[in-house]
């Protein structure tokens, strides 16, 4: 059969035989619908042309025609970007009725479509139509990797992306790249600071619907998910899962670089900035930047200075809810995280896994300028002053600057005299916890740090790493003045006072000054005349162990 014609007042041209054209919706006059014209079946066309009644309109800009006059007039508003349909709520503009529709029903919360199965109802009848397949089991779309089926299309084509790796929806700012057009959305955020998402109760807002779901819970206390072999109840299904790996074991996310297996994506994420060093958070008010939102967040509380949580045993408040958590723990003695290797408990998760790279002897924070490498992120940052020379903490008293903000904390306790460290057992006060803990050695003898060359403990580290060096013979600590190495850093420090001529330990009796605390301390007994070392011979009393040997 030749090509087939259609005049009236437009042409319409068939390049392929009318045959293979479907004319179940065409408006055919009565003469042409006999009993052979059938939906879907072939069409026998007669002598006589087939008239159409519809007339021909023409887009005046791209040229294209259209069977109805309301195409055209769409098709131009994407030319001239009229937007005739206002929706006076949001002041937006919309160039298609339908998308009018679309966004009426979006805010005034209208779903006109209703399933006959389980009768919920859907605000587009495509999400009706995706919907109605999982009642009916119908997944025609099937993944030729890996067999699994979908009910949807645009599933299977997200789906797919897993195998080759696409990622076709890219950052424009950072470069980033995503399989999924909402993971871009998110990731968005993340530059703009755009959180879309508010609490009604609180007012806090959230970038994503899942966070403020999850926050709203801690206003109703809510916790809907329950774990089945330990009954702890959780307020969001990603908690759950989170937890229940601890029961499994389970760590299905693994680490392309080092290796590490992690329990949840989003640790892996954060886990992979070490490699990389990206820190996409980024502060406002003074550029700092941060690896993990969270630490954004803390960090820009010491701008506004808030402190929200309070604590209910002693009214102290903090800027973080979880260092109120542990801060409560002071109080209750609770020390939730347990070593399974040696049985030490910790008030922190963070500190059981700082002490279990102890066990692992795992070092993942590694210096880009030396490549030595720590087990502990703050180890690194500290580590990297070192080379930069950074002393980013001043003190307000004296104006010293320190590299470290535990060393200015430390340095101002001489300035205000605070001791906020005591022990139990004798009322002794210390300025430092760390000299709490050594002191609290001496009452039960403890010493868990051991030479690994000689098997001789110690109740501290820093003695057992000095020790170390008497079998290594190490001297790492160099003067920079005359050449001469120490195997400790105080030892270096107090030899450094002979070219520099610094006095820190002053007498408040008579304002002498000394290079030395232990010069300052056999000082001070000359005002008190205490003489604590007795001969057992003669019973002469002396203000200093040399003098008493010699006596002796």
């Amino acid at each position: 059969m030749s090509d087939l014609i259609v005049k009236e007042e437009f042409e319409v041209k068939f390049a392929k035989p009318a045959s293979f054209y479907n004319i179940e919706n065409r408006n055919i006059p009565n003469k042409y619908q006999d009993d052979e014209i059938k939906c879907k079946e072939k069409l026998e066309i007669e002598e006589e042309p087939i008239a159409f009644t519809e007339e021909k309109y023409i887009c005046s800009q791209s040229g294209k025609a259209f069977p109805h006059n309301s195409t055209p007039v769409k098709q131009q508003r994407t030319h001239t970007g009229e937007k005739p349909y206002q929706y006076n709520q949001f002041d937006n503009a919309f160039s298609w009725e339908e998308t009018l529709i679309n966004n009426q029903r979006k805010n005034t919360r209208e779903k006109p479509y209703q399933c006959s199965q389980c009768n919920k109802t859907f605000s587009h009848k495509h999400v009706h139509i995706d919907h109605q397949r999982t009642h009916n089991r119908g997944k025609p779309y099937k993944c030729n990797q890996c067999d699994k089926i979908f009910s949807a299309n645009s599933n299977l084509i997200m789906h797919q992306r897993i195998h080759t790796g696409e990622k076709p929806y890219q950052c424009i700012q950072c470069d980033k790249a995503f399989s999924m057009i909402s993971n871009l959305r998110r990731h968005m955020r993340i530059h703009t600071g755009e959180k879309p998402y508010q609490c009604c109760q609180c007012d806090k807002t959230f970038s994503q619907s899942s966070a403020l779901v999850s926050h709203h819970r801690t206003h109703t206390g809510e916790k809907i998910y329950k774990c089945s072999q330990c009954d702890k109840v959780f307020s969001s299904n990603g908690y759950l899962k989170t937890h229940q790996r601890k029961h499994t074991g389970e760590k299905s996310y693994q680490c392309n670089q080092c290796d590490k297996e992690l329990s949840t994506n989003s640790s892996l994420i954060i886990h992979q900035r070490i490699h990389t060093g990206e820190k996409p958070y980024q502060c406002s008010q003074c550029d700092k930047s941060f690896s993990q939102n969270i630490h954004l967040v803390d960090h820009l509380r010491t701008h506004t200075r808030e402190k929200p949580y309070q604590c209910s045993h002693c009214d102290k408040a903090f800027s973080r809810e979880n260092t109120l958590t542990v801060h409560q723990r002071t109080h209750t003695s609770e020390k939730p995280y347990q070593c399974t290797q040696c049985g030490k408990a910790f008030l922190t998760n963070s500190n059981l896994i700082k002490h279990q790279r102890i066990h692992t002897g795992e070092k993942p924070y590694q210096c880009r300028q030396c490549d030595k490498t720590f087990s502990q992120n703050s180890t690194l940052l500290n580590h990297e002053r070192t080379h930069t020379g950074d002393k980013p903490y001043q003190c307000s008293h004296c104006g010293k600057a320190f590299s470290y903000r535990h060393v200015l904390i430390k340095h101002q306790r001489k300035h205000t005299g605070e001791k906020p460290y005591q022990c139990k057992q004798c009322s002794k006060a210390f300025s430092e916890n760390g000299t709490l803990i050594n002191h609290e050695r001496t009452h039960t003898g403890e010493k868990p740090y051991q030479c690994n060359q000689c098997n001789m403990a110690f109740s501290e580290n820093g003695i057992l790493m000095n020790h170390k060096r008497t079998h290594t013979r190490e001297k790492p600590y160099k003067c920079k003045h005359c050449d001469k190495a120490f195997s400790t850093n105080c030892n270096l420090i107090i030899h450094q006072r002979m070219h520099t001529g610094e006095k820190p330990y002053q007498c408040r009796q008579c304002d002498k000054a000394f290079s030395h605390r232990d010069v300052l301390i056999k000082h001070l007994k000359k005002h008190t005349g205490e003489k604590p070392y007795k001969c057992n011979h003669c019973n002469k009393a002396f203000s200093e162990n040399g003098t008493i040997i010699n006596h002796e």
